[in-house]
C-alpha cells in the first residue's frame, strides 16, 4: 500500500469523528511500500503516522475482509499502491463487498491504483459496474514516468477503458478526483484528500 493514500484520509476521517475499521484480504499487518515513507514521498500525514503508535497498531492488526459486513458500515474506501492490483481484482470477497455497498446505496471510494479492485465487479444485471461510469485512476503516463510498468499485472487506465468506463484524468501527479453517483475515484496519491472529502460530503447528505 502507498502510505499517503491511507494516512491522509485516515486523519481526515478521524478529525470528523468518523469511526474507521481497517481491513485487508488476510488480516494482520498491511505492508507499506518502503518508497512511500521516505524522502519527499513522506507527506505531512505520513510523518504524523510514523510517529503515531496507535495508528500503526491499527494497520498492523487489520481485520480480514471476510469479517466485514456492508450493513455495519456507511462507506468503503480502498487506498492504492501496486499491491491492490495483484490481490484484489480476483478477490471474490472484495468483489462481493463492493457490490454490496453499492447496492445498499453507500459510497464506494478508491484512489490511485485501487480502482483495479473494480475490474470484475458486476451489477445485478451482469454488466460491469464501471461500464458507462465516470472514473479516474493512476494514468499510463504516471506509470511510465515512475518506471513502474513492470510492477503491474496490467495498466489501470487501459483496464478501466476496456471495461467501458468513462475515464478522466488531470495533470500527472496533480490532485484529481471524480464522483459518479456512489462511485468516487481519485487519480494518484495527491488525490487522496479530495477522495476523502467527497466521501464525507456524500455521508453528510
Amino acid at each position: 500500500m502507498w502510505a499517503e493514500e491511507f494516512t491522509t484520509p485516515y486523519y481526515i476521517f478521524n478529525e470528523k469523528g468518523i469511526k474507521v475499521t481497517i481491513a485487508s484480504p488476510k488480516g494482520g499487518k498491511t505492508p507499506l511500500d518502503p518508497k512511500s515513507i521516505t524522502g519527499d514521498y513522506a507527506t505531512a500525514s505520513v510523518k504524523k503516522f510514523l510517529n503515531d503508535p496507535d495508528a500503526q497498531k491499527l494497520l498492523n492488526n487489520t481485520v480480514t475482509l471476510e469479517s466485514v459486513r456492508a450493513e455495519d458500515y456507511d462507506a468503503i474506501f480502498y487506498p492504492g499502491g501496486h499491491g491492490p492490483m495483484w490481490d484484489l481484482p480476483e478477490n471474490k470477497i472484495s468483489i462481493s463487498l463492493i457490490g454490496s455497498f453499492y447496492d445498499d446505496g453507500k459510497p464506494v471510494a478508491l484512489v490511485c491504483h485501487a480502482p483495479a479492485a473494480l475490474k470484475n465487479v458486476k451489477t445485478k444485471d451482469g454488466g460491469y459496474l464501471i461500464s458507462g461510469k465516470t472514473v479516474s485512476g493512476f494514468t499510463n503516463s504516471e506509470e511510465n514516468a515512475g518506471q513502474s510498468v513492470d510492477m503491474t499485472p496490467f495498466l489501470l487506465e487501459d483496464m478501466l477503458i476496456e471495461r467501458g468506463a468513462k475515464y478522466e484524468k488531470g495533470a500527472d501527479w496533480a490532485p484529481f478526483a471524480v464522483q459518479d453517483g456512489l462511485l468516487i475515484t481519485g487519480q494518484n496519491p495527491a488525490s487522496a484528500e479530495l477522495v476523502a472529502e467527497k466521501i464525507i460530503a456524500s455521508l453528510s447528505k
